[in-house]
């Protein structure tokens, strides 16, 4: 877990961060979760003065932001967990937002991050798996059931590799970080070979390792091309672990982009700028959007 205490104008005036415990069961990473965040209050009472005004979180998985609850997370064990409510008790009534982890961090990214200045963008961190946050005018579109974005289950390889979630050839499963990770240490023989030692090996001209580079390079690019054409986004932000290799990365995907447009306009395609700081400072965001929406409404 990490956590922030955040300034209005999305500055970071505290950090910190915590194991989330989840050994011990899904209702132990609640209580965790509260007993985080009473901390955070308390210290930015004892540090600023005055306690935090709002609260935001963001959590993995599926998520029911209009009723604050947590609806389900596979790596959490969670289902139906009402964490606005929990938190809002906990914090002594304070309003509380809850968002998805990508949906957050894709917020941040859009308005104080690589996105800014966009009025449409596209956020896809390539992690275990990958996800994405449509940005519209300064926030993200959720849909009508909390489902939009997931880019990572579009079918690019049709009766390709399985993927959990019932479909067979899903991005997911070929150009996210763990995917390359797999490949490669098959590829190389070592099974402790990480994505990362695959960007490593590609600069090095190691022609393995950029064949499997490559074919995730692609199979992202049909993707993101299927994205743009039905979100016409300004700006697509890559970011994750796989977007640490920098240009390894983006310049052999700006050109495959670029190779697959048609009639399509051809956006910039660019790094994420906020690191693992984007989740904490989506959920102040939010936060912060809570009580300009509560003021504006009192106007």
């Amino acid at each position: 877990m990490k956590a922030a205490l955040v300034a209005a104008d999305g500055a970071l005036l505290h950090q910190a961060r915590r194991a989330t415990g989840r050994d011990h069961g899904p209702d132990a990473v609640v209580e965790n979760i509260l007993g985080f965040a009473a901390e955070l209050r308390a210290l930015g009472a004892e540090r600023f003065g005055e306690p935090a005004a709002a609260a935001g979180v963001a959590v993995p998985g599926i998520v029911d932001e209009e009723r604050g609850v947590a609806a389900y997370a596979a790596n959490l064990g969670w289902r139906d967990v009402p964490l606005r409510d929990l938190l809002t008790e906990r914090l002594g009534g304070i309003p509380v937002a809850l968002g998805h982890d990508v949906r957050t961090g894709g917020l941040a990214e859009g308005r104080i991050g690589a996105g800014k200045g966009a009025d449409r963008f596209f956020f896809v961190p390539l992690g275990t798996g990958i996800a994405g946050a449509i940005g519209i005018d300064g926030r993200v579109e959720a849909g009508a059931h909390g489902f939009a974005g997931e880019i990572g289950h579009i079918v690019v390889r049709p009766g390709g590799t399985p993927c959990p979630c019932g479909q067979n050839g899903c991005l997911e499963r070929f150009a996210s970080a763990s995917a390359v990770s797999q490949a490669w240490a098959e590829a190389c023989g070592d099974p402790q070979a990480d994505a990362a030692d695959c960007a490593k090996a590609v600069e090095s001209g190691d022609a393995r390792a950029r064949t499997v580079w490559q074919e995730a390079v692609d199979a992202l690019a049909d993707g993101l091309v299927t994205a743009l054409t039905l979100l016409d986004p300004r700006t697509l932000i890559i970011g994750g672990g796989l977007a640490e290799a920098g240009e390894t990365l983006f310049a052999p995907l700006r050109e495959a982009v670029r190779r697959r447009v048609t009639f399509q306009k051809l956006p910039a395609v660019v790094p994420a700028a906020l690191g693992d700081t984007a989740g904490c400072l989506g959920a102040g965001l939010l936060a912060w959007d809570l009580l300009n929406t509560s003021t504006t409404a009192r106007r």
